[in-house]
């Protein structure tokens, strides 16, 4: 499977996703790393909307996370992350994608946003350094539009705040009781959850040097600190399932 090439922002943590599907799987790929909004011309290409992750595979052009794992478990069988009854692990996957996935990323641009010494080396991971260095000049503009485009104010990163401490509570109470969320065997939800939950807990296997928390905007660095407890039991779940190749 060497002509596997996912297009990807190495932060996102759909991306994350995907790479943990692909990982688990043992499949071989390339990944292409894109700067957002430098992105949208490579991805058109491919597709009609610009969203990431994408994998290509041959002529085929798949986008979106959940599509994604769809599609490798068409394409290597004998590893399964989808049960034979995946209806509760499709509908946690539906739930934490449509609601998890954009509340933690608008709670945590809202911060990070205004301080890209912390924020462009993220964005801009595994790229040449002349890529990073026209990105970090353009990123008052690029940021602009990020906070336009996600609809990135107070009003919607305190409501993406309730959403996140929801579900984040929900699923460590399960974890703390239970060793998956939907059944007794890991799946896609499991895979999603951490996913979309790991830029919180920072873990190394994600593939991005995080740096200190100290460095941190200080109401966010606080949220963090103050919800330890429940990311800690999401961080042992995604540390001891999570294999790189």
């Amino acid at each position: 499977m060497s002509d596997l090439k996912l297009y990807q922002f190495p932060i996102s943590h759909y991306c994350e996703k995907v790479r943990w599907a692909l990982d688990l799987k043992g499949l071989h790929y390339q990944t292409q790393n894109l700067l957002p909004g430098f992105h949208i011309k490579v991805i058109r290409q491919f597709a009609k909307s610009s969203a990431v992750p994408l994998l290509k595979h041959g002529n085929q052009a798949i986008q979106g996370s959940a599509e994604i794992l769809d599609y490798l478990d068409t394409i290597k069988v004998d590893t399964c992350y989808t049960p034979v009854d995946a209806t509760l692990a499709r509908e946690w996957e539906s739930r934490l994608d449509s609601e998890l996935g954009p509340a933690t990323r608008v709670f945590a641009y809202y911060y990070l946003l205004d301080h890209p010494k912390i924020l462009v080396p993220w964005l801009s991971t595994g790229l040449p350094f002349y890529s990073r260095w026209l990105f970090r000049l353009l990123f008052p503009k690029i940021a602009h539009v990020m906070r336009k485009k996600m609809r990135i104010n107070a009003e919607t990163a305190e409501a993406s705040r309730v959403v996140l401490e929801h579900l984040l509570t929900e699923v460590a109470q399960i974890y703390r009781t239970e060793k998956y969320l939907a059944g007794d065997h890991f799946s896609r939800a499991d895979i999603t959850a951490c996913s979309l939950l790991a830029p919180l807990f920072m873990p190394q296997e994600y593939g991005i040097h995080w740096g200190s928390t100290n460095s941190f905007p200080i109401e966010f660095k606080q949220w963090i600190d103050d919800h330890q407890s429940d990311l800690f039991v999401v961080a042992t779940v995604y540390q001891k399932n999570r294999k790189v190749n």
